[in-house]
């Protein structure tokens, strides 16, 4: 392709041969990739447990630091950046990602230095990213992941060619099994880390309006020639103009000389964005053509065998049916013993306390209060434990992108694509993570009504309340482990009805749109990282401790007042004084609304307190139906003090069907405060949690009403 005089671009040769000085300290390394290329394990090989999680500010964007050591145990910072394909972002994670690089954001400081991890067995692909990186003219090493899966693939792939032409370290690796670990800690304790010999023709037409937009960035903002020039690039392509909170705004200087050359363009009939990209695939074509020596006909592969199965119409529903089956099954059978075990430390603990302690308020508050609160909540951990560690393991091996890819056709029935089943599936575990998961989706209104639906898939919060009622529901002593899995699987299986259903109106009122077509990448199938799993599933596990440690520590308190205050006369039964409570006040004022779908004012307590988090349910019954127990060799498990409880014509108060009716209430309801606050920090504006609070709490009640007045009448 001809070019002008400025449409070669190369660095100088002074930036060039420089290096990083021997004098920095505790560099600061960006580690970026395609999604799928092994980033987050290749993080956690390198930071171990030493790492901090938390949001980008002004923008609900996972936020992963942790700390490595160079060989001569110097510390080193590692920012783990969400995933991208490109620089020119389409999504607020890939957005996040330019903007960290391009040191747009002043909440996190430019990087030092780049770790670019590429999936060896789709090189040719992932070298965009890096050629897009490597214009920044910052230090970069290479890593060449899975390249055991590339071998496998008949693919050589020649690592000194590579680093010649690119002229920085490139590091083979297999970061699920350690390989090359060590090399590239080695490499990241060099403080001669040079900058790459990268250069590539940007058209003629498209290089003086390159060079005009570097000179206004630079004049802005001060910033170095060559992230001016790499920004100006960016600002060319099509999907630059997705902004973040957070991230510093163009100044109207760059904007005018930006919208004064498209025009132009525009007038002469120039496709700007599309020259740029072919003229960066066309260099990239050339560095593929000679890293790269191409397999010859080795056949299937291992992954397209097993996806021959796992994504046939008919075989992959029932493999994903048993997946879910066996993560149901197991919930119940592993989790068992470790929870009966906890609930009696719990039980012992209360009783020590009651033996130690005189009677009196300070003894229930404690016994009653923090340790029956507490306790009710963490003898769930088990199978929040057992529920994070399916959903990693399914995310390591690889089928969660089969899992999408098969709900793909169903997903376009209700006006989204595959790509909002992965969203919806990790709102299985919490919403939250869900939520924050969609930012991936490109297109805004399909983004916007997988957060309006994401909440209605049961939670891992909900375990604790459909464990509870499912105890209720079923007489005797020991519930079925069949009837245990049946009453969940439809517990969950409304949920998702739910979701679909409210996907569909939604997108054929309130929004309005096609579904788009889903590109999505399937990733070779990986044996799980073990210590990935577990890391991801003692990470969760401990949020939830925290919050019962923390929240629902200080709710149980709060609520232990509320129940035990004012006090009523001494001959007053418990009843009595949890009616004439704060709490009970509260809840005889809601009971004229939901006494229609069976609950009582009692009930109606714990539906006000677990707006909080769906599991302080359990808690605030625990605190409502043993609020002024006195027995110091026992304390009464809540099931069966449930079952005890009375409306005042002495009928049972928590009948089988008033135990299933308050199930698909918390199957509908919107029952966490977490969440909200969520969706408006995604959505950035009221509106949405707010229509989000009402259109499923009304769901709720309606479905509720139908539930326990058609039960009624056929005679349950």
């Amino acid at each position: 392709m001809a070019s002008s005089p400025t449409a070669n671009l190369p660095l100088p040769a002074h930036i060039a041969n420089a290096a990083i000085p021997a004098t920095l300290r505790n560099p600061t390394y960006a580690l970026v990739g395609n999604p799928n290329c092994g980033k987050s394990t290749l993080f956690n090989a390198l930071t171990g447990l030493k790492q901090k999680v938390g949001n980008y500010p002004g923008v609900t964007v996972e936020k992963k630091i942790g700390t490595t050591y160079s060989q001569h145990g110097q510390p080193m910072t590692v920012i783990d950046l969400p995933g991208a394909y490109s620089l020119a972002a389409r999504s607020p994670d890939e957005a996040v990602t330019r903007d960290v690089l391009l040191g747009r954001r002043a909440d996190t400081p430019q990087p030092d230095r780049i770790l670019c991890i590429l999936d060896a067995t789709n090189l040719e692909r992932n070298l965009y990213l890096l050629h897009q990186i490597l214009d920044l003219g910052r230090p970069v090493i290479v890593v060449l992941n899975m390249m055991d899966l590339a071998a496998a693939s008949g693919l050589n792939i020649r690592v000194g060619r590579m680093e010649h032409e690119l002229g920085v370290p490139v590091i083979p690796c297999e970061a699920v099994n350690g390989k090359g670990v060590v090399e590239l800690r080695l490499a990241m304790s060099r403080p001669d880390l040079p900058l790459a010999r990268h250069a590539w023709d940007v058209p003629a037409a498209i290089a003086p309006a390159v060079a005009d937009l570097q000179a206004s960035l630079i004049a802005d903002s001060g910033k170095s020639p060559l992230i001016a020039r790499a920004e100006a690039l960016l600002l060319l392509t099509d999907q630059d103009s997705v902004r973040v909170a957070g991230s510093t705004p163009l100044s109207v200087r760059t904007t005018e000389i930006l919208r004064t050359w498209q025009k132009r363009w525009e007038a002469e009939g120039t496709d700007w964005a599309g020259t740029l990209v072919n003229s960066r695939y066309e260099s990239i074509g050339r560095i593929a053509s000679e890293v790269v020596l191409p397999a010859g006909d080795i056949g299937p592969t291992t992954s397209d065998k097993i996806d021959s199965v796992v994504t046939h119409p008919i075989w992959g529903w029932l493999v994903l049916g048993s997946t879910m089956s066996l993560l149901f099954f197991s919930i119940f059978l592993l989790a068992e013993y470790p929870m009966n075990f906890i609930d009696a430390q719990f039980a012992n603990l209360a009783n020590w306390v009651k033996a130690a302690m005189p009677a009196g308020d300070l003894r229930d508050l404690i016994t009653d209060g923090a340790i029956g609160g507490v306790g009710g909540v963490l003898v769930f951990l088990p199978q929040i434990l057992i529920l994070f560690f399916f959903i990693g393991l399914l995310e390591s091996t690889g089928y969660m992108a089969r899992a999408a890819f098969i709900m793909d056709r169903l997903m376009s029935r209700v006006g989204l694509n595959g790509k909002s089943f992965i969203p919806l599936l990790s709102s299985y575990a919490c919403a939250i993570p869900g939520i924050m998961a969609t930012r991936t989706i490109e297109d805004s209104k399909d983004r916007l009504v997988t957060i309006l639906v994401a909440p209605l898939m049961s939670c891992s919060a909900r375990l604790p309340v459909y464990l509870l009622m499912i105890a209720a529901l079923v007489p005797g002593d020991r519930v079925p482990v069949l009837t245990k899995v049946g009453v969940m699987l439809l517990m969950y299986v409304l949920g998702t009805a739910g979701a679909f259903g409210f996907a569909w109106l939604f997108k054929r009122t309130l929004l309005k749109g096609e579904p788009p077509l889903m590109i999505m990448e399937l990733p070779p199938y990986r044996l799980p990282s073990v210590r990935d799993v577990l890391l991801h599933m003692v990470e969760r596990a401990w949020i939830f401790v925290r919050r019962a440690g923390t929240v629902i520590l200080g709710i149980s308190i709060v609520l232990w007042f509320l129940a035990a205050y004012p006090k009523a006369p001494e001959t007053a039964t418990p009843t009595q004084q949890m009616a004439q409570s704060y709490a009970g006040q509260a809840g005889h004022l809601l009971e004229p609304v939901i006494k229609p779908i069976g609950f009582d004012w009692q009930i109606g307590i714990g539906l006000i307190t677990s707006f909080a988090a769906r599991e302080v349910f359990v808690s605030t019954m625990g605190v409502v139906f043993n609020a002024q127990s006195d027995d110091a060799a026992n304390t009464t498990p809540l099931r069966q003090a449930m079952l005890q409880a009375r409306w005042p014509d002495g009928r049972p108060l928590f009948t089988p069907l008033v135990s299933l009716t308050l199930m698909v209430f918390y199957v509908f309801a919107m029952q966490c405060v977490s969440t909200v606050a969520v969706v408006r920090r995604e959505t950035n504006s009221w509106r949405w949690p707010l229509f989000q609070i009402g259109y499923m709490t009304g769901t709720a009640w309606v479905m509720c009403f139908l539930v326990y007045q058609i039960g009624r009448a056929l005679g349950f």
